[in-house]
Order: structure tokens, then sequence, then C-alpha cells
């Protein structure tokens, strides 16, 4: 273990071993991406990125599409939370590609949309490459997170002095939505409801009865040509995209 430690701090010294590097590119606009983000891809040969399925394409690809031409792009199935897959098999799989061209000398970036350390599935690929291939090095580039790019375009101040922001993946449960609602109301909280989605009926009339619904903020397909971000009273359709999130502030 101590060996694997001072092999993986020896190799971080050397630029010229080939690299496994994950990049956060932004929620969808390509202008948000960083100069960072930009020049890893630029100095990989292989980009890995995430897809739903066989069939559909990438989301965060797409961002970066103008920089991988004449890479070789390889998709790799993320469960995104779908029960037809097994999460464990689907991250042991992909390591076992990306190893498989870092052995062999070349260079991996793994894009990701929106920031590396928000609701990122590829920290499951970063912690199994640094667990059981210590003597790979590793990097990761942050990225422009959704919540962040959401509240820019509206002049919305995630947190101020004094104030607490809370981040969290949307409940199942009326109850659940309602008691953290609760909660956060008259703590100088601003909360954050991330991957509202098909959930978007069940919160609807959680805000109205809670009668926030007027001062609650929605952003769905951030940075993208769909892009909307409005008041949740404004919002007249009955369902919502993956990308969906909610800015709240209890004041």
């Amino acid at each position: 273990m101590i060996l694997n430690k001072f092999l993986s701090l020896l190799n971080r010294f050397k630029t010229d071993l080939p690299r496994f590097t994950i990049v956060g590119v932004g929620p969808g606009d390509p202008s948000l991406l960083t100069i960072a983000a930009v020049e890893a891809i630029k100095n990989a040969k292989v980009i890995a990125f995430p897809i739903s399925d066989d069939n559909k394409k990438s989301f965060a690809a797409e961002i970066v599409k103008k920089y991988t031409k004449f890479k070789k792009n390889i998709p790799i199935i993320f469960p995104m939370a779908r029960k037809d897959f097994d999460p464990d098999e689907i991250w042991s799989n992909a390591v076992e590609k990306i190893v498989k061209f870092i052995k062999n000398g070349e260079s991996v970036v793994l894009i990701c949309l929106g920031d590396t350390s928000i609701f990122a599935s590829s920290s499951n690929i970063l912690r199994i490459i640094k667990q059981n291939y210590p003597e790979i090095i590793t990097k990761t580039i942050p990225g422009i997170s959704s919540l962040s790019a959401t509240a820019a375009l509206n002049d919305f101040d995630l947190v101020k002095k004094g104030e607490t922001l809370i981040i969290k993946e949307c409940p199942s449960s009326n109850s659940e939505l309602t008691s953290l609602i609760r909660e956060s109301r008259g703590n100088k909280t601003v909360l954050v409801i991330m991957k509202v989605g098909k959930k978007w009926n069940l919160v609807r009339e959680i805000l109205k009865k809670e009668d926030i619904i007027n001062k609650s903020l929605i952003a769905l397909s951030v940075g993208m040509p769909t892009q909307i971000i409005q008041y949740a009273s404004e919002y007249k359709k009955n369902f919502m995209p993956y990308f969906s999130l909610i800015l709240i502030r209890f004041e």
C-alpha cells in the first residue's frame, strides 16, 4: 500500500506519461468551457463520454465536438439511475476500457456534463482506477455547474453571508419534499432541488401548498438550445426534461 502511494506520487511529476483526466464541460453551452478543459481535451488521444444506452447521443460529447473530430471517441453507457443496468458492472467495464488505452500509451479524457463534483457519475470510475491502478496518473478539471449557470443567468446569489446552501436530489415522496422545504424555511437557507424531471407534478403541488411557487426559480436544460429559466408559477406544462432544477431562497 505504501509503495503504491509512493509510485502514484512519483508519477505525477512525469508530464509525458499517459494519464486519465476527468473534465467538467459545463451545462451545455460550449462558450462556458474552461481553458483547462479545452487544453486537456486537445492533449488527450482518447475521449470517453457518457451515454444512457447504445442508441442515444451524448450531451457532453456534443459540447466538445469541435475538439474531438480526429480523436478516438469512446462511448460509455452510464446507469443514469436505471434499474435495468448493474452499476458495478458498468463502472468495471468502463474502467477496463479506459485502462486498456492508458496501458497502450494513450492519455484518456472522460468528459463530464456540468461540474465534476456535483452528482457526477464519473467519480465512480475515478475511485476504481485509484484503488486498482494506483500507478496511473489521474487529474480532475472542474466545470461550470448547471446551478451556477442558472444563478448567473438570473442574477441570483446562490449563497450570501450568513446563509446556508443546501443541494438535494429531488425527493420521491410528498412527505420527504414537504419536510425538506419546512426544515429549510426560516433558517436563511437557499435550497437547490436537482433532477426534478418526472417528479414535477408532485413538486408543483407542494410548492403551491407551501405558498412558495411564486419565488421558486426553475431551470430546464441550462446552456442548451431548449433552455428555460422562469418562476415555477409561470411554467404550465405537466412534465420537465431530465436536466431540471429549482432554486428557492427562504428569507
